[in-house]
């Protein structure tokens, strides 16, 4: 039987990328977003048969309803082969400000939390079947934390480190963990970012590395490689001198920001 495979935040952006690729592959595709409407409008625009795919609609931050979500998928598709935690958002903060707080919570509900609650229904059948592969999507903004993107890269260091804890869990049942960290991505969560995004990728190209790097099983793996590069600097760099680096360097826009 064809592979399947589950992908949250599947509305737009990596996980619309990466459920075309995978179709085109010929997998079969459990896809979940909290717009279900958003799915079917790009799913009827594009050439996969209806046949393949299957879309449920949940939000990633409730809990129970993530484990409704899995029950449905597995009596209707059977246990994915991939389950890939992409659903995320990325907003900016201003930690004196009261309201941003509660962004703050949001963002770690949904991008950390979220995908806890993404694997966690999957986990015990795909290690009875001795097999399956969880994908945690990170960011290379999880390396070191960007003025103005606390909440976010917060939130994505704590995935890269969630997904290097359940590997080791999981390392004898079969089950693998991968965590792909992607650089910058033309997708909209970078739109309205204004300042330099070096390496710019679209979200297709990312969708065909990153297929590639779930289907060998990387442990861990920076898309695209040059931003890999750079995030082995950051690690290294000293504070200082990082601090020096970004002076001045724009912050992510706020959820009451105006639009330029």
């Amino acid at each position: 039987m064809k592979q399947l495979v589950l992908i949250t935040g599947a509305s737009s952006g990596l996980g619309q990328a990466m459920a075309l690729h995978y179709a085109h592959m010929g997998a079969r595709l459990a896809l979940v977003a909290r717009r279900s409407d958003v799915v079917k409008t790009w799913l009827n625009a594009s050439e996969i048969g209806a046949d393949s795919y299957e879309i449920y609609s949940a939000d990633v931050a409730n809990v129970d309803g993530m484990a409704a979500m899995a029950l449905a998928c597995m009596a209707r598709q059977g246990v994915p082969d991939v389950v890939i935690a992409n659903a995320g958002i990325s907003v900016g903060v201003d930690t004196s400000v009261r309201t941003d707080l509660d962004v703050m919570a949001h963002i770690f509900a949904t991008n950390v939390l979220g995908v806890a609650a993404t694997f966690g229904p999957f986990i015990a059948p795909m290690a009875a079947r001795g097999s399956g592969t969880l994908v945690g999507i990170g960011s290379v903004a999880g390396i070191r934390g960007l003025p103005g993107h606390g909440a976010y890269c917060a939130s994505k260091s704590a995935v890269i480190s969630y997904c290097e804890s359940l590997r080791g869990e999981l390392r004898a049942s079969g089950v693998k963990v991968v965590t792909l960290c992607p650089g910058y991505i033309a997708t909209p969560l970078t739109q309205n970012n204004s300042y330099r995004m070096p390496f710019l990728m679209q979200p297709e190209q990312f969708a065909a590395q990153a297929t590639r790097a779930i289907e060998v099983g990387d442990s861990y793996r920076v898309i695209p490689w040059q931003m890999g590069l750079v995030a082995k600097l950051l690690r290294v760099l000293p504070n200082a001198l990082f601090d020096r680096l970004l002076a001045g360097r724009p912050r992510k826009p706020r959820a009451t920001d105006p639009l330029s």
